[in-house]
């Protein structure tokens, strides 16, 4: 459920700012730049920042 929960916020997050960015003002670029960027951090380190904060709010770590 994690897992899915942190593709869902991630791919929300890329969208609204890419549309933001469009219709805006093109400085809601460097969201979009900043999500990509923690989406290859976490692929590396296999640390996310969204899980922590999930994991607090009381999701459950997928079962592996």
């Amino acid at each position: 459920m994690m897992n899915r929960y942190i593709r869902v916020i991630a791919g929300t997050f890329v969208i609204i700012s890419v549309l933001l960015g469009m219709y805006v003002n093109e400085n809601w670029l460097w969201f979009t730049l900043f999500v990509g960027a923690n989406l290859l951090q976490s692929g590396i380190t296999k640390w996310c920042l969204m899980e922590d904060i999930l994991q607090k709010l009381g999701v459950k770590k997928d079962c592996n």
